[in-house]
């Protein structure tokens, strides 16, 4: 970079590899610093921060430049704040606690979690009590001791939530998901071969492919240890509704859906079905919608573990110049699908 371009960077606070100090001050900053610009007359710039040190000068205490980046110090003090509600015994810390431990405000130290982590601090103390829940249920002798192990105090508050965290009861869940009885069929529609399930739920899963027994072991391994069915007559009028909608994406349903994922997949999948029909988004839209701007990659991680095919539409979501990314059941599939719904 020649100077110039280093006080473009200065003018415009983007970040670079470089760092400047004002003669005038005897402060050394970053390029991004939000203090007021100083006159270029009085500017001059170093490589490193020993640079700018050994020519007499002090680091800034808005932009700290002898630290990590303010991004990184959040990140780090988020990690923190994570194995804090990790290794709590019983319910997590408070949210006023783990900001003082982090040396942020409240309101502050809720949105750097939230930023880094896509979830806010109760969410994720949440997700960590139905880990060790789901751990639990393997291991105690009894249902009663899984609770209490898992860190609920009470019977009561952990059977509050109990179905959605797990999404079956907890007796089922401890077996292992025998006794949850799951109907499915496979059809025909314009994409190829259709597979639909559904508990007394609702649908379950909705998987698309050319090969109908591909479609039948997917689903076997999905639910290993529930009993899988063929369709009942009343079942089919939900086979007939999935073929419609994915024949007709545009057509919207009404299908009621057993929607399973853990909080942060559930709040991306729901973002996913606010996309209006013949409009797209891409993945850092999603993740802004969310509230969790710099979760990018886990929100393509949350759209490629969606079960339900177009009743959930990940379809609608692109890459950032508007191409085509990965489709798990075929990028053509994905082209077909747009296209049907941007047809007039």
């Amino acid at each position: 970079m020649t100077n110039d371009d280093r006080w473009a960077a200065v003018l415009a606070r983007h970040d670079a590899d470089f760092y400047y100090s004002v003669r005038t001050t005897g402060v050394y900053c970053r390029p991004s610093c939000a203090a007021r610009r100083p006159r270029r007359e009085n500017v001059d710039f170093h490589i490193t921060t020993t640079d700018a040190e050994q020519a007499g000068f002090r680091p800034c205490r808005r932009c700290r430049p002898d630290e990590a980046p303010a991004v990184e110090r959040r990140a780090a003090a988020v990690a923190t704040a994570c194995r804090s509600i990790e290794d709590a015994v019983g319910a997590p810390p408070p949210v006023d606690e783990l900001a003082a431990a982090a040396g942020m405000s409240r309101s502050h130290f809720h949105r750097a979690f939230k930023a880094v982590t896509g979830l806010t601090p109760k969410a994720y103390g949440a997700e960590v009590r139905a880990r060790r829940v789901r751990d639990a249920l393997a291991t105690s002798a009894t249902v009663t001791d899984a609770i209490y192990d898992a860190g609920f105090n009470s019977n009561g508050r952990f059977y509050a939530t109990a179905t959605p965290t797990l999404g079956m009861t907890p007796t089922v869940y401890r077996a292992g998901g025998d006794g949850t009885v799951i109907r499915f069929g496979v059809g025909e529609c314009s994409l190829g071969s259709v597979l639909v399930a559904a508990t007394d739920a609702g649908v379950c899963a909705i998987l698309l492919g050319d090969d109908p027994e591909a479609l039948v072991h997917d689903l076997e391994n999905r639910f290993r240890r529930a009993t899988l069915t063929a369709g009942d007559p009343a079942f089919d009028r939900w086979m007939s509704a999935v073929v419609a909608l994915v024949d007709d994406p545009r057509s919207g349903h009404d299908l009621p859906l057993d929607v399973r994922g853990t909080a942060f997949q559930q709040r991306v999948w729901q973002a996913l079905r606010a996309i209006p029909s013949g409009r797209t988004a891409t993945y850092s839209d999603i993740a802004a919608a969310i509230g969790a701007p710099t979760s990018v990659r886990a929100v393509a991680a949350a759209c490629a573990a969606n079960h339900l095919a177009v009743a959930i539409p990940c379809h609608r979501v692109v890459r950032t110049d508007g191409s085509l990314s990965g489709y798990r059941r075929g990028v053509d599939r994905k082209r077909r699908l747009l296209e049907s719904e941007a047809a007039p």
